[in-house]
């Protein structure tokens, strides 16, 4: 029976390293050079065929393509927005999709990448929340995410095209915790894509103790979706809010400040007549006065079959004004893509969820 190999895009540098130390004789200096070679290799060429590998003994190359797998997914429909925002349809190894999106600004390209196929949470104004949960990302699925953009943008050169990545695309990174944080241990290494942690950016629904797991392991930037001041509100369109009460987010958030030294980014999508009033604007105030904050405003960005409106531009320019005042940091965040389907909330694949075998 013939053994699979190992997807090279699940390891980090270090399980790398070893992994190569328990399948392959030669001793620990030359480990840590093959190591090192295969990394900027991979990260920071883009190479992903071993016959491209230069500088490697022919008997090696044979043993790493039996023991490694470098494939990559592939692209299933590419999308281009008006705007300059791409969206990539991902087709995975086992035929499930993602998507992933990337916006252009002047000053920045961010990549927006997902961590599941589908979404547990049921957010009543999110897309992906209608889908059902199908799986989550391996390591090398999110990582490919990037591999691919990199390859479409041709951003293999010393100057970034994709500047930041944000977890922000199709599922809830901290209940798929393990493999977002391997991922962003790839990400964050200086031998191959080398992002700062001021580079990228997790997204939660509020999943409170990975959120404290997270100020010790991760250390990026964190954003919570909030999109209600109260928890009553809240639980009426964010059912996880059930589970975790937004005095558990404050504490928790707290913490997270404390440890990584940075503002939470709250993220509030402007709802007509939901959570959008002068009320609400006043009880936002008083929560991000409890612990580092800045606020991303966002306009709802509409979807077929939903029953949510966008808040009118007068609404939300009051709303915008209040917080300002008040002296919080507060943006208000354009929507982009979203005529491609590709602007917040609106990510949606059609992979359907797989039907156990007995």
């Amino acid at each position: 029976m013939s053994i699979s190999p190992s997807n090279f895009y699940d390891f980090n540098y270090e399980s790398l390293n070893k992994f190569i130390l328990d399948h392959y004789s030669m001793d620990q200096k030359k480990i840590g050079m093959r190591t090192n070679q295969l990394w900027k290799f991979v990260y920071k060429k883009g190479l992903h065929s071993v016959s491209e590998f230069s500088n490697i003994p022919a008997d090696l190359k044979e043993n790493l393509e039996k023991n490694l797998s470098f494939d990559r997914v592939k692209i299933a429909e590419k999308k281009i927005s008006s705007d300059g925002t791409i969206k990539w349809l991902i087709k995975l190894a086992d035929n499930n999709l993602v998507e992933t999106v990337f916006i252009p600004s002047q000053s920045r390209g961010t990549l927006c990448i997902s961590s599941q196929v589908g979404c547990t949470l049921n957010c009543k104004f999110c897309h992906t929340g209608t889908q059902l949960m199908v799986k989550n990302l391996s390591t090398s699925e999110i990582i490919n995410q990037i591999l691919i953009a990199k390859d479409e943008l041709k951003d293999w050169g010393s100057q970034k095209k994709i500047t930041n990545i944000v977890y922000m695309g199709m599922g809830e990174p901290f209940y798929n915790y393990e493999n977002v944080k391997q991922s962003i241990a790839i990400l964050r290494n200086n031998q191959g894509l080398d992002y700062s942690a001021k580079k990228i950016t997790v997204s939660t629904a509020g999943v409170v103790p990975e959120i404290i797991n997270a100020a010790k392991d991760i250390g990026t930037y964190l954003a919570l979706s909030l999109h209600a001041p109260n928890d009553e509100l809240r639980e009426k369109i964010m059912p996880i809010n059930k589970k975790y009460k937004i005095k558990d987010l404050i504490e928790s958030c707290a913490y997270y400040a404390k440890m990584n030294k940075e503002k939470i980014f709250l993220e509030y999508v402007l709802l007509k007549n939901i959570n959008d009033s002068e009320n609400c604007a006043k009880q936002l105030i008083k929560l991000m006065s409890k612990f580092p904050s800045k606020l991303n405003l966002i306009e709802f960005n509409a979807w077929p079959g939903v029953s949510y409106e966008p808040s009118s531009p007068e609404t939300v320019q009051k709303f915008y004004q209040m917080i300002k005042k008040s002296g919080h940091i507060v943006t208000l965040r354009k929507s982009r893509g979203e005529d491609i389907l590709g602007a917040c909330g609106q990510l949606k694949t059609e992979s359907e969820k797989k039907r156990k075998s007995l």
